[in-house]
Formats: structure tokens, sequence, C-alpha cells
């Protein structure tokens, strides 16, 4: 799956519960609130005052370094 600012924190989360933990590192706590589901990763940024694209780059760096098998 490719990972862009415009997919929605649903779609991520559902295609590897992993970034979850890469989302709450950069200052999203609220991952599993049902209202964000819909928003998209720059949408959550903005509301936390985040960088979008430094959280792309942290997600991107995680999807990398997980094993071939599960990409």
């Amino acid at each position: 799956m490719l990972i862009t600012k415009q997919t929605t924190m649903g779609e991520m989360l559902q295609y590897d519960m992993g970034i979850a933990y890469v989302l709450m590192q950069a200052g999203m706590h609220c991952v599993g609130c049902p209202s964000s589901i819909g928003e998209s990763l720059e949408e959550a940024c903005v509301v936390h005052g985040l960088n979008a694209d430094e959280v792309l780059a942290s997600i991107q760096e995680y999807l990398a370094s997980r094993p071939e098998k599960e990409q």
C-alpha cells in the first residue's frame, strides 16, 4: 500500500496497526478515536500541530524496516 498525506487514518491502521505506534510517538495520542478514522494524515497533523511530511517520513521508515514478507 502506498501511504500518502491523503491516506486516511483508518486506511493506514487497517493496513498495519504498527503505524499506530509511530503516530503516537509523533504526538497523536488519539489514534483510536472514532472521529480520527476518516481524517487524512495531513488533516490529523494539522489538528495536532505536526509537520505532515515528517510524520509521513516516519511512517515510511517504519514500513521499510519491516521484514520483506510483511510488506
